[in-house]
C-alpha cells in the first residue's frame, strides 16, 4: 500500500488529477456522504481545495495546475484519512455552512445539518405571534442553530445551552466567530439545571433522539461524531420526554418549543398519541421536526409527567 501512494504521489500531478483520483477512492471505499456533500466527486473537490488553501469555488483554470511535491503529499494524507478513518469532512476541513453561515466544528460536537434551519430562515412562521426578544439553543452543539437565530432575530438575546463543556467550548469559539459576545452567551447546562430563572420566547432544540437501533446500525461517518450528542435510549426519546415536561416553565406565555426528533417521530407519537404535535413540511428535506406553543405544554402536562415516571 505504501509503495502504491508513492507511486501514485508521481503519476498525479495537477488538482484535477488528485480530485478524480480521491472521488474514485472515495466510491471504492463506499464511503457514506452525509455531513455536508452528497457524493464522492464533491466531496473531494472540497477536500483538495481546502488541502490547497484554495476556496472550493475556484476559477477552473486551477483545474491544470501542477501540485510541488510537498503540495501532493498534503492533499494525499487528506483524502486518504477520509477513505480510511471514514471521518467526517467537515471534521477535516474544521468548517461546516448551516443556514447561509460558516462554522467551526471539530469531534466535539455534531456536524451542523438540522432541517430546523428551514424554519429559521422562514423565522418560524406563523408560530411565533412577535419578535422574539429571548431565544435558546438547547442541546446547542456547535452553537449553530442559535447564531443562526441571533442572525435571523438581530434585536434577540439568544443562549447556547449543552451539558457538553467540550461543545460550550466550541460554541463559544463560533459565538467569538461571528462577534456576538453582547448579544449571545454559551451555558453548560443538563436540560434546565444551569438556566434556573430564564423564560424565553422560542426553544429551539436539536436533542440527542436516536434509537438504540438507529445508532448500532449507523454508517462509521457517524460514529465518529460524540455519542452523547446523538442516542437517546432504546426509542430514542429520553431527553425529549424531560423537554417536554420542562419546557413550559421556561417559556413566555406566547412562546413555543421547536424541536428536532428525526426518525423518532413515529414512537413520540405513540407513546403521546393524544398531544397536538404540529410537524412543519419541510421543502428543502429532512423531516421529525415539531412545534408546540407553551399552551399545548401545559394542557398535556399530566400526559408528560406519566412519560417521565415510566
Amino acid at each position: 500500500m505504501i509503495e502504491k501512494r508513492e507511486s501514485d504521489l508521481h503519476e498525479l500531478q495537477t488538482v484535477l488529477d488528485f480530485i478524480r483520483w480521491g472521488a474514485s477512492r472515495f466510491n471504492e471505499s463506499e464511503l457514506w456522504f452525509g455531513h455536508g456533500t452528497d457524493n464522492a466527486w464533491d466531496e473531494a473537490v472540497l477536500l483538495v481545495t481546502h488541502a490547497l488553501h484554495l476556496p472550493v469555488d475556484s476559477k477552473p483554470e486551477i483545474l491544470s495546475a501542477r501540485l510541488t511535491m510537498k503540495e501532493r503529499q498534503q492533499v494525499m494524507a487528506v483524502l486518504e484519512k477520509r477513505a480510511n478513518a471514514r471521518v467526517p469532512a467537515p471534521y477535516l476541513t474544521n468548517e461546516a455552512w448551516f443556514c447561509d453561515l460558516p462554522f467551526y466544528v471539530d469531534e466535539r460536537v455534531l456536524v451542523p445539518r438540522s432541517p430546523i434551519g428551514e424554519l429559521i430562515r422562514q423565522r418560524f412562521e406563523p408560530w411565533l405571534q412577535q419578535e422574539p426578544l429571548a431565544i435558546l439553543d438547547l442541546c446547542c452543539g456547535s452553537g449553530c442553530i442559535g447564531i443562526a437565530c441571533a442572525d435571523t432575530f438581530p434585536g434577540a438575546r439568544v443562549d447556547l445551552s449543552d451539558i457538553s463543556q467540550d461543545a460550550i467550548d466550541v460554541a463559544q469559539i463560533n459565538i467569538n466567530r461571528h462577534q456576538l459576545n453582547d448579544e449571545v452567551r454559551a451555558v453548560q447546562s443538563d436540560l434546565f439545571a444551569g438556566l434556573k430563572g430564564c423564560s424565553y420566547d422560542l426553544i429551539v432544540s436539536n436533542p440527542p433522539y436516536v434509537d438504540a437501533r438507529d445508532l448500532a446500525e449507523m454508517p462509521a461517518e457517524y460514529h465518529a461524531e460524540p455519542g452523547l450528542a446523538l442516542g437517546s435510549g432504546d426509542d430514542g426519546l429520553d431527553f425529549t420526554r424531560r423537554l417536554l415536561l420542562e419546557a413550559p416553565d421556561y417559556l413566555q406565555p406566547e412562546g413555543i418549543l421547536v424541536c428536532e426528533v428525526g426518525n423518532s417521530w413515529e414512537a413520540l407519537e405513540a407513546a403521546y398519541p393524544r398531544v397536538p404535535f404540529f410537524w412543519p413540511e419541510l421543502e428543502d428535506g429532512g423531516h421529525g421536526v415539531f412545534v408546540l406553543t407553551r399552551e399545548d405544554l401545559l394542557a398535556c402536562r399530566e400526559m408528560f409527567e406519566e412519560g417521565a415516571a415510566e
